[in-house]
């Protein structure tokens, strides 16, 4: 099921959230079973996880493909992700970076052949959930605009587990501005863990400045991007929020087209997007690439490979 994420997640105190609770005691009761049931296997090569517990929009992929490039220097490492149809905009996003790419309907079988493939790094991009791989390395990810929103589990919050779950990851990258206080809540769960900053950076920026935009997204957390853009000084007069992971349609573009041509705009939306609609062919429709920079890059590396020794 698609749909935006609604905005009581993000609300400490909410009517819904609390007519919900029940349902996310039940949530919170069969994740448990789940967990208790399943035998972690081992597997001949390291298993890096980069996961969440928010639920989407939290920069895995982009930090896995970062993480990629860092690896593939000195080791031959892949990319895993579980199949679903709906993510094929993420597959062919980091089949375009040139990483290696493996997908399958299960990420134990993705891993067995990334082993006879003589891969030597398995990198998880999501399956932070999933309790029948067992993990040498967990990395979480959070945004630092909605962190854990009210700290609520599904569907009263927007959180895949309680927040105590991050007692099983060793490092968190938080997309954004550092927040002291958050900090101490993660310090206060475990003492041990790690905490990395990372930020967007626009690659191709040049060529939309001095315009203005409608810019449209149909990602985890598309008021995320609209900020972006806004921080690097792009005049944005008009938005068009969708789904996550949103199968666009012919006619959502037209509509799109026809929305900034009437009110004299330029249109600009994310490189994932992108990979969705571009067998449409729309001219009108540009896109925004971006790069994944991580403060304290050579001390997070010495980190994993730590972890891989």
């Amino acid at each position: 099921m698609k749909f935006l994420k609604p905005k009581f997640w993000n609300e400490q105190k909410n009517i819904f959230s609390t007519i919900l609770l029940p349902v996310s005691l039940l949530y919170k009761i069969i994740f448990f079973f789940k967990k208790k049931i399943s035998v972690p296997k081992k597997f001949n090569i390291p298993v890096i996880c980069i996961g969440n517990i928010y639920l989407g929009g939290t920069g895995k992929t982009p930090l896995s493909l970062l993480l990629f490039e860092k690896l593939k220097k000195i080791k031959k490492p892949v990319i895993i992700k579980k199949y679903y149809k709906k993510h094929k905009d993420e597959h062919d996003l980091i089949i375009a970076k040139e990483s290696s790419l493996i997908v399958h309907n299960t990420r134990g079988d993705a891993i067995r052949i990334a082993e006879n493939k003589d891969f030597d790094v398995a990198l998880l991009d999501d399956g932070f959930q999933d309790y029948t791989i067992k993990k040498d390395l967990n990395i979480i990810c959070f945004n630092s605009r909605q962190l854990i929103g009210n700290g609520l589990v599904l569907p009263a919050g927007p959180l895949r587990e309680d927040i105590k779950s991050i007692q099983r990851a060793q490092i968190i990258v938080i997309n954004g501005r550092r927040n002291k206080e958050f900090e101490e809540k993660i310090f206060n769960i475990s003492k041990n863990i790690k905490i990395f900053y990372s930020k967007y950076s626009g690659v191709n920026l040049e060529k939309f400045k001095s315009k203005k935009f409608l810019a449209f997204a149909g990602i985890g957390n598309p008021n995320n991007f609209f900020e972006l853009l806004l921080e690097n000084k792009l005049e944005i007069k008009k938005t068009f929020s969708f789904p996550d992971h949103y199968n666009y349609k012919k006619k959502d573009l037209e509509k799109i087209i026809h929305e900034a041509k009437k009110n004299n705009l330029e249109i600009i939306t994310t490189e994932k997007d992108y990979e969705r609609i571009k067998i449409y062919d729309f001219k009108e429709i540009k896109f925004l690439r971006i790069n994944l920079i991580l403060e304290d890059i050579d001390k997070f590396t010495k980190q994993i490979l730590d972890y891989l020794k």
